[in-house]
């Protein structure tokens, strides 16, 4: 059911679109007032919610006596920024609620910002009888859950009680969370100032100039990058290379590091396993093979205090470039080698004289063949000059009072020339949160589109939802329950569902897919379900077909594969069975998406892991229907709040229990010299018949000696340890056929160990693996390792997880340490966002929307600090066509029809 806030915002946007005459609803908004409160007060359960339900009374009871236009939509404003808490209480309307039989006193007033509504009255409210006790301060926004604790499954602004479907919705967010803390923006932003070391610099006063000036501005953004003072054609191809076409493209070219010329310590001063910066001169430079004989250059670097060995791994062609006496910059991870500081393929340059000598900060950009980090700072400087002051701040101004943001054009500069670090981060938090922003609003402007052409309605009976749950050969957790729920309402909605389904490796998503597609056969519509790769469609494939055959009348159900492997007459006949409907179900791969397969009528599409997709490719599935409903799956942990941003369009449903009798397993680290220990472990384990995973960081050999890599492991395993074993090799340098292959191979029991990159992380269902060693644990994220775990343990057999770390640096140890203790998939995905930022997380690029650039800055604070003004403009203005959105939505325009070209 709506809740009485998610209604009344439906009624205030009615009022708007109506001309503002009070005529919503029947008899005014005052004859609204008495059911709502009682509602809505049934549904508060915090003095702070109910307080707001009676100051909303308050504003509609005038409304009507409000003869003025301007006045109303000035009310309506207020109103809706009181719900979705971007606007603080204006004194007149304070109120103490007291019990829903006692009226509430008149708050005493007190300081306000933010909008203010007009009254039909502006007599002073009475005073009270005695005087009130200040009101204690709005409280803090809760903190993230401890790592080794269980996160909520509901978002942080929920009250834990289980009366809603709890699946945090895009109206959910927006409306029921602004009641748990309504001046949540401000106290974040204070939050945040607490760790400022200098002030920052007062935001320069806007002057009220033409929008259309303004916006053709903008527009230069988007011109070629040859329309600036010293590019040519040649200039412009090797920045297209850096993937610089446009000004706007160079302009928001960020610097991957900056180098502290004013915080260098001595090569002496240095310690092991820190990311540093040092600047020595070369004193000999060697070449030299490793024991495997790859060729590597030893370089001596020395400063006169102290010296660092500098090894550069399969980059012969660093001879002709390093000389000795050559001064140079490094950047990368101290390490110890034979007891004396080293580095390992750090990053590096000629020393910048100039800025050493002004002791400067200095950015650092990817470079490309022809370009130098000396003539990228120069274009810089020049497209600086030009626009920083020229663009116009397209955030409204509120939005930058409220979150306490600097002006656009001084983070620019602070960006690539900045003057002190404390400017440095103020520059990054303002770019980082307009990233954010405009990536959810181009993600919510998306989801405007989709839901403006009608789906098609999938209504099932009680009794039929009962009896398919009675034919599942087991109960389902309460989490299945509440999503099965949330998405049955979904489905019957004319509004097509766009929902992501979120749970732990074996939480039980395919019978929720499968009970979605049952719904779709009930009402005589066809459905798809499309994954990533052939093995895992196969496998979904037997596992629905399984469902169904113990649901009444499940049997009859038809239900194809298609894959690339599928043969060519079956191949016709399915086609045939799609197009005239005889084909209720079909499971498959991109196969769903060729030319050819046309549906009768395609109600419902479920897409598996749905990161493994393009956007293209989702929309190519939702085009072959009439923008049929879409449900997405991943068992990619992913941090609720972090999941609601780069998923914006979708709503959320997330399975946080595990069904009951799954082994947990075990998890151990272990370190080189125990490597022998670990294959002695799989050796036993083979002889009892399993199966076994053993996954390498690397395909092959590369630039780092230290790292194995998959091919090695395998001629040397298959050879050697494994030779009386049947061994295969996966990696995602094979082609898709070739995989196919191996994976089925494994999974039917031809293959007994398989040697493997990351490309096992997803798609494989082998029952009789019961252990996985992954070597060099530590070079991958939490949540990576805990996928990977997560290909064991699908069986009845004890399953185990071996981890073997080829570093002793005590935070990688520590990291693995916390990983044997935990198997909450959401849990170690938040601790590896506190622990490595969100970029692991999201990879370069998410949904389409453009790369990740400021993953780093955004911590939790922040990423939910523009989730709820992206989300609050987004309810208010959903098309940006408001005056103070105008320049917002011309810059979300300018992005899209950038990402446009690059598609």
């Amino acid at each position: 059911m709506a809740s009485a806030l998610e209604t009344l915002i439906k009624i205030l946007r009615l009022e708007q679109d109506t001309g503002y005459k009070n005529t919503a609803v029947i008899g005014g908004l005052h004859s609204y007032i008495p059911n709502w409160s009682r509602d809505a007060h049934q549904q508060a359960k915090t003095p702070v919610q109910h307080n707001l339900i009676e100051e909303l009374g308050k504003v509609m009871t005038e409304y009507g006596s409000l003869e003025d236009r301007d006045k109303r939509q000035a009310s309506i404003k207020y109103m809706m920024g009181r719900i979705t808490g971007r606007v603080q209480p204006n004194p007149a309307y304070a109120v103490e609620w007291i019990s829903p039989d006692a009226p509430p006193a008149a708050a005493p007033p007190r300081t306000t910002s933010g909008e203010t509504p007009p009254t039909a009255s502006t007599a002073p409210s009475p005073a009270p009888a005695r005087p009130t006790p200040p009101r204690p301060p709005a409280p803090r926004p809760v903190q993230p859950p401890r790592p080794a604790q269980r996160p909520p499954a509901k978002s942080k602004f929920d009250d834990g009680e289980d009366d809603d479907d709890g699946e945090g919705s895009f109206k959910e967010d927006v409306i029921t969370s602004s009641l748990e803390v309504i001046e949540f923006v401000g106290s974040t932003a204070l939050d945040r100032k607490s760790n400022i070391r200098a002030p920052k610099p007062r935001r320069i006063p806007r002057k009220s100039g033409d929008i259309d000036a303004a916006r053709e501005v903008m527009g230069h953004l988007n011109d070629r990058v040859q329309n600036l003072k010293g590019v040519g054609d040649k200039r412009a191809e090797q920045l297209a290379r850096l993937g610089i076409a446009t000004l706007g493209d160079l302009l928001f070219f960020m610097p991957r590091r900056y180098d502290d010329y004013t915080r260098l310590l001595p090569l002496s001063h240095l310690k092991p396993y820190q990311q540093t910066a040092a600047i020595g001169t070369i004193q000999r430079i060697v070449e030299l093979k490793s024991r495997e004989g790859r060729p590597f250059i030893s370089v001596l670097v020395e400063d006169g205090a102290g010296k660092i060995n500098v090894t550069f791994f399969n980059q012969p062609f660093l001879k002709r470039m390093l000389k000795v006496g050559m001064q140079i910059a490094m950047y990368g991870k101290t390490d110890l080698f034979r007891g004396e500081l080293s580095m390992s393929n750090p990053e590096w340059e000629l020393v910048d004289q100039r800025s050493l000598q002004q002791g400067g900060i200095v950015p650092v950009y990817p470079l490309t063949q022809g370009l130098s980090s000396k003539i990228v700072r120069k274009l810089m400087r020049e497209v600086l000059d030009t626009w920083a002051n020229r663009l116009p701040d397209y955030m409204p101004e509120s939005v930058l009072d409220r979150t306490e943001m600097v002006d656009l054009g001084w983070a620019l500069r602070q960006i690539h020339l900045p003057q002190k670090w404390e400017y440095l981060e103020y520059a990054q938090q303002r770019l980082a949160f307009d990233e954010l922003m405009l990536l959810q609003l181009g993600i919510l402007a998306k989801r405007q589109v989709w839901q403006s052409v009608p789906g098609i309605p999938l209504t099932v009976t009680d009794e039929w939802a009962q009896s398919f749950l009675d034919g599942l050969p087991y109960q389902l957790t309460g989490a299945q329950h509440k999503a099965i729920a949330a998405i049955r309402q979904d489905l019957t909605q004319a509004i097509p569902m766009n929902r992501l389904l979120q749970g732990d490796v074996g939480s039980g998503k395919t019978v929720i897919a499968a009970m979605a597609l049952g719904m779709a056969i009930a009402n005589g519509k066809q459905s798809a379900l499309m994954a990533p790769t052939s093995i895992l469609a196969e496998q979904h494939y037997q596992g629905i077909r399984k469902l169904f055959a113990g649901v009444s009348g499940g049997e009859k159900v038809n239900i194809q594969l298609l894959t690339g492997s599928t043969p060519e007459p079956q191949r016709r006949e399915i086609y045939e069975g799609l197009a005239n409907g005889s084909v209720q179900v079909v499971i498959g791969t991109h196969a769903l998406i060729q030319e050819g397969v046309e549906f009768n009528n395609l109600a419902l599409a479920i897409i598996d892991e749905q990161h493994r997709f393009g956007v293209d490719e989702r929309g190519a599935l939702r085009g072959k229907g009439t923008n049929p409903h879409v449900l997405v799956m991943t068992a990619t942990p992913i941090p609720r709040t972090l999941a609601l941003t780069m998923y914006a369009d979708l709503d959320l449903a997330v399975l946080d229990e595990m069904p009951p009798g799954r082994q947990p397993i075990e998890t151990k680290l272990l370190f080189a010299p125990e490597r022998e220990r670990a294959y002695s472990f799989i050796k036993h384990q083979l002889e009892e018949g399993r199966q076994a995973f053993i996954v390498y960081p690397l395909v092959e050999a590369s630039d780092d000696s230290e790292s194995r890599s998959a091919v090695e492991g395998y001629e040397e395993l298959s050879t050697t340890i494994f030779r009386h074993n049947r061994c295969g090799l996966m990696h995602g340098r094979l082609k898709p056929s070739e995989k196919d292959e191996v994976m089925a191979a494994f999974a039917h029991g031809e293959i007994q160990v398989l040697i493997s990159t990351s490309v096992i992380e997803v798609g494989i269902d082998v029952p009789n693996a019961t252990v996985i060693l992954i070597e060099g644990a530590n070079r991958f994220g939490l949540a990576q390792l805990h996928q990977f775990r997560g290909r064991v343990g699908r069986g009845q057999e004890q399953s185990y997880c071996l981890l073997i770390s080829d570093s002793d640096n005590p935070e990688s140890v520590e990291r693995l340490r916390q990983f044997e203790t935990l198997s909450d998939g959401f849990a170690l995905a938040e601790l590896d966002w506190q622990l490595r930022g969100p970029g692991d997380l999201l990879g370069t690029r998410q949904a389409g929307y453009g790369a990740i650039r400021f993953d780093q800055s955004m911590d939790v604070h922040l990423v939910e600090l523009a989730q709820k003004e992206s989300r609050a403009i987004y309810a208010e203005d959903p098309l940006l066509t408001m005056s103070e959105h105008q320049l917002l939505a011309r810059r979300v325009r300018l992005l899209q029809e950038r990402r446009t070209d690059l598609s």
